[in-house]
């Protein structure tokens, strides 16, 4: 038997050891970390050095790359979840290559626009190089599981453009943490703890979307973390003529938040001081994470080793001083003094990193340029070895053909377009030759392989795709109720509320008083604050609130109070919502709704109708111009029913109007892209929209007094337009064709003229020549009589088709 003294002794030094060997296990864990750190900073500064090179020796157009922001992205990746999401811009490469989001050789797949999804996954060569995705939805068009992966909303270039939808990709956690309902969806979210991280340069601050993003996320209490980075320049200009009082970060004091008050936390780091923020952003996160208190990471003392982009120079505008302290105080040097200095490693344990890390990335981008070449180069064999097989033994080949086909065979690195305008060369000089046939049936496969490639996924392709709702109509009962159009809005809402627990609802005036025109009139009280809510006057960023949420597998009804504010919105939807699904390559989907109203009412500010404004801007979105609150009803069900993004624009004086009651108020639906005839007719058609539409029945009603039978058509879409041709069968009937819209000229209704005449051939069918019938080139006047002055009436449209009758 062991004394009890020694077995005392015995577990004293069994203690001792463990904890030395806890110790040593700990710090080489440490060391190892830090080191990995170093390397992946190493790596990220390589590829911004040779992808500057491959940008001035021609391989690739143009380059903005991540150097000097290495270290602080490898700080901040610590602390980055699963689930959580990232929203930034095109300096993020070393964050995106810690997490494993990216990869050397797809950032130079993307530098060099490869179309190739599986070699650029980020966009498929549509984005410049630095911009990065994650799929929200497979591709069935159903939710991923977001809180298992990593998370990025895909980067767009315009400067602080990644402000606005971080409102509504950190609201989202907001929204799952407090609604009940929503805990089956653990795919989405987990309880709410997601942040949103949100990287932007110090320059971009000064944009408005900065400013807004920022204080409504101080009213709002949402976990965002935004991470500024300051190398003291926007391009060429300093931070004193960008920024008050020179410091982000002291011009928002005033919104340091204070027991009692909402606002948000401020930190200050410096980019070198690998530890201290490390230290700041744990602490940080963790408050946002916890307490959905937003907070801005300013991060001080950023270096630019090369400059803006490839564009230029820093030399042109840096003082040799300030060239020399970037030098100094270069991110990636001070970590590699500090891993010295602590004795984390030596100098030749360095030094092996940094050649492995030059090696790496040269092969890296070796590889991405032979994937990017190999099959393009393929595409010159084969385009050769038909066009020769064709001309062989012809003594009189055209000479540009000849120039042409040398120069596509002596071309070291072709591109896709110069083998398709070689082949289209060859076929026009080649025309009746023998064989031809074949270079023409190469030319469409290259047309179509090309299109693909470059003008595909505009709109969801797949089951999700809004174009595969099928119709299903009203019906009503025979006791069916007659009411006012908000009346039946609010009751088709209220119904919606009740049957979808991720629809949401939000815009100026919407919640306690339920939308200016009551729409939503009592339903925040029924359903809820956090779904339905009332916002700040901010359009731009209710829009991007609505891009987050709906990003993060929400379904959001973001409201405009009027159509003319449209345009304080209009950035975001055109150059991030219309434009994601395209740029993503079909990787993301944000199926939000945007709801507005306008058309005729009184006033230059209150009676807008830009629809030329918005189909020419919101291409990649679906634009429903309904007549009636019904026809209102039946659009919000389609695009529910889809992942595609839609604006709908109801009538602003249709509210009052009587209309029955349908009884399939969820189920009803109307397909996009298919006019309503509303009356037949023999002698001429009048296209139109939206409210102006009551107002061509009336001329309609009047021109059959006079005996001329017009056939009226509701184009009920504007995006997709009439994609059966409704429109031109009536118009091989009535010969004659008018556009009516309260646009103004080479608006609207210049837009449809085009559709039906050039792309649906209707020239061929006119007698008479076709008019088209708007607002005029101003906006219109204040008051009934400014209405009548402004807008189509209906004497204008009787007596343009009296004339046209007359022709």
């Amino acid at each position: 038997m062991v004394p009890a003294n020694n077995y005392i002794c015995d577990m004293e030094q069994t203690l001792a050891a463990a904890t030395m060997d806890m110790a040593q296990l700990s710090f080489e864990t440490f060391r190892t970390e830090v080191l990995n750190d170093y390397r992946i900073i190493c790596q990220s500064r390589e590829a911004s050095l040779m992808g500057r090179r491959e940008v001035l020796t021609g391989k690739a157009k143009f380059g903005i790359f991540g150097d000097g922001k290495e270290l602080p992205q490898v700080a901040l990746a610590k602390f980055f979840k699963p689930g959580d999401w990232r929203s930034g811009y095109y300096r993020d490469q070393t964050w995106m290559f810690a997490l494993g989001i990216s990869n050397p050789q797809e950032f130079f797949s993307q530098l060099y626009a490869d179309p190739n999804p599986a070699h650029d996954p980020m966009s498929a060569g549509r984005q410049m190089n630095a911009h990065y995705t994650t799929a929200n939805t497979n591709e069935n068009g159903d939710w991923l599981n977001l809180v298992s992966q990593y998370n990025t909303a895909t980067d767009m270039a315009p400067t602080a453009s990644q402000m606005p939808r971080s409102i509504g990709l950190a609201m989202a956690s907001k929204t799952f943490r407090q609604l009940a309902a929503l805990k089956d969806f653990s795919h989405l979210s987990q309880g709410g703890n997601e942040v949103c991280f949100c990287s932007i340069g110090d320059a971009s601050t000064s944009e408005g979307h900065f400013w807004e993003t920022v204080n409504a996320a101080a009213v709002l209490k949402i976990p965002l973390a935004i991470f500024v980075w300051d190398d003291g320049y926007g391009i060429s200009v300093p931070k004193q003529f960008q920024t008050a009082k020179g410091s982000i970060s002291e011009a928002l004091s005033g919104m340091q938040i204070n027991d009692g008050s909402n606002g948000i936390n401020i930190y200050k780091v410096k980019a070198w001081d690998y530890v201290g923020m490390c230290e700041v952003f744990e602490e940080g996160i963790k408050q946002i994470r916890d307490t959905h208190t937003p907070a801005l990471f300013h991060v001080e003392e950023v270096t630019q080793p090369q400059g803006h982009s490839t564009s230029g120079s820093h030399e042109r505008y840096k003082s040799p001083e300030r060239l020399a302290w970037e030098r100094e105080w270069d991110c990636n040097k001070k970590m590699r003094e500090w891993i010295l200095a602590n004795d984390l490693a030596t100098p030749d344990e360095l030094e092996h990193i940094e050649l492995d890390a030059k090696t790496a990335i040269r092969d890296d981008k070796a590889r991405a340029w032979e994937r990017y070449q190999a099959p393009i180069k393929l595409q010159v064999q084969e385009a050769v070895a038909l066009i020769e097989s064709i001309v062989a033994g012809d003594e009189h080949v055209a000479e540009d053909l000849v120039s042409g086909l040398a120069e596509l065979k002596s071309n070291r690195e072709p591109l896709r377009r110069d083998v398709q305008k070689t082949v289209g060369t060859a076929i026009d000089f080649l025309s009746g030759k023998k064989n031809v046939e074949k270079l023409v049936n190469y030319l469409d496969q290259l047309k179509a392989e090309n299109s693909q490639y470059f003008n595909s996924y505009l709109y969801n392709q797949g089951p999700k795709s809004t174009m595969n709702v099928a119709a299903v109509l009203p019906t009503y009962a025979d006791d069916a109720p007659t009411l006012n159009g908000y009346e039946i809005l609010n009751r088709y809402f209220d119904t919606l509320f009740a049957n979808h627990p991720l629809v949401m609802a939000f815009g100026e005036d919407l919640g306690q008083i339920g939308d200016v025109n009551q729409g939503f009139s009592g339903l925040q009280q029924k359903h809820g604050a956090h779904r339905i809510s009332d916002t700040g006057i901010r359009e731009l960023t209710i829009m991007g609130q609505g891009i987050g949420l709906a990003l993060r597998g929400l379904r959001p009804i973001a409201e405009i109070q009027y159509l003319d504010y449209l345009l304080y919105g209009l950035q975001p939807l055109s150059d991030d919502l219309a434009t994601l699904h395209y740029r993503t390559a079909g990787k993301q989907s944000c199926p939000l709704i945007i709801r507005t109203r306008g058309h005729r009412l009184e006033g230059i500010w209150h009676s807008g109708s830009p629809l030329g404004m918005i189909i020419n801007s919101l291409r990649g979105m679906y634009v429903a111009v309904p007549r009636n609150m019904v026809q209102a009803a039946g659009f919000y069900n389609t695009l529910l029913r889809g992942n595609d993004p839609g604006l709908v624009i109801e009538c602003l004086n249709g509210y009052r109007l009587k209309e029955k009651l349908p009884e399939n108020l969820l189920e009803y639906t109307i397909p996009f892209g298919i006019p309503e005839l509303l009356k037949e007719g023999s002698d001429i058609t009048l296209v139109s929209y939206g409210s102006t539409l009551r107002i061509v029945m009336e001329a309609a009603q009047r021109l059959e007094v006079l005996g001329m039978h017009a056939e009226v058509i509701d184009v009920q879409t504007l995006l997709p337009f009439d994609v059966h041709h409704a429109i031109l069968a009536s118009l091989k009937k009535t010969n004659r064709i008018l556009f009516i819209d309260e646009d103004v000229p080479g608006g609207a209704a210049a837009y449809m003229y085009q559709q039906v005449m050039e792309i649906q051939g209707g020239y061929r069918w006119v007698d008479a020549a076709p008019r088209t019938l708007t607002g005029k080139a101003h906006r219109p006047a204040y008051g009934s009589d400014g209405d009548y002055f402004s807008k189509p009436n209906m004497e204008d449209i009787v007596a343009v088709v009296k004339d046209m009758m007359a022709e």
